[in-house]
């Protein structure tokens, strides 16, 4: 293999296992140590993100949700205050979570299948 290929693939395979996806109003980035952020996009502050030590987490926190859920229903460990808010948009806009805004005021979201297909963490810009 030349160096121009090498340097392709290594490209490609750190593409796959990192990342950065922005939507909206959130971002999710996944790290080369596995770990998943949900972040509220133009925002830089520790207090506007949430650190998830894989996507897996993540979709796990999602799948024990009701199927109509807002802010209240994420509060669990570690996650309080703003970071509820940006975890519901965070579901509502990333597409390997089945959901859809509900409501605005307050913050609602309902799920729109079963989830069965268990999403992806797939984090790269499309």
């Amino acid at each position: 293999m030349d160096r121009e290929a090498a340097r392709t693939l290594c490209d490609q395979l750190s593409e796959a296992v990192t990342g950065r996806r922005e939507f909206c109003d959130t971002v999710g980035v996944q790290r080369p140590d596995g770990s998943y952020v949900v972040a509220r996009r133009r925002a830089d502050s520790a207090g506007h993100r949430k650190v998830f030590d894989q996507f897996a987490a993540l979709r796990q926190l999602y799948d024990d949700l009701p199927e109509r859920f807002g802010a209240d229903d994420v509060s669990t460990a570690g996650v309080t205050g703003g970071r509820r808010h940006l975890l519901v948009r965070h579901f509502v806009e990333h597409p390997a979570f089945d959901c859809e805004l509900a409501a605005r005021q307050p913050l609602t979201a309902r799920k729109t299948s079963d989830g069965a297909d268990g999403g992806d963490s797939d984090t790269r810009q499309r």
